[in-house]
Order: structure tokens, then sequence, then C-alpha cells
């Protein structure tokens, strides 16, 4: 019998491209080649309304990590401080 592993579970961002905040966090996931899945809030009909029931606020990006933690508008800083602690950084 063989035993296969579960796939790492996967970060996810809220955003749209008229938020530059949005478009900063989505470049440096982009930059260090994080495995990311990306919820663009014009195209995804229920999108926004995901994203404020995990923030509890309507500002964008929000960042949800596999550890079930999430970020509201992060810094570049704060964004690879969180991959860092997460193994996804070396």
């Amino acid at each position: 019998m063989t035993e296969t592993t579960a796939p790492a579970p996967r970060i996810t961002m809220y955003g749209a491209e008229w938020c530059g905040d949005c478009r900063r966090s989505k470049s440096l996931l982009d930059r260090l080649e994080v495995d990311y899945d990306y919820v663009d809030l014009l195209l995804v009909e229920d999108g926004a309304d995901r994203a404020r029931a995990i923030s509890g606020r309507t500002n964008i990006p929000v960042i949800v990590f596999p550890d079930d933690t999430h970020m509201v508008e992060p810094s570049d800083a704060e964004v690879r401080t969180k991959l860092t602690q997460l193994g996804r950084l070396s």
C-alpha cells in the first residue's frame, strides 16, 4: 500500500485590479513565487461577501493563510514575515 500526502493548504488572496494595495500584494506573491489562489472581486460573484465574512471589513486585499489566519491590507514586510513563519520562504 502506498501512502499519499495531502496537498499543502493554499493561500487565498481576495482583491481587485483597481486596488493599489491588492496589486502590490499580488505582485509580491508572484515575485516570491508563492503558490496561491486569487479571487478577483470583480469577476467572482460572491467574492466580496466571502472576503467580508472572513475579515469583518470591506477593506482589501484580504489574504487568508493555511493556518486559518488572515491579514487585511498588509504591508509587504508583514506578508513576508507570515510566509517565513509558515515555512513558505527560507
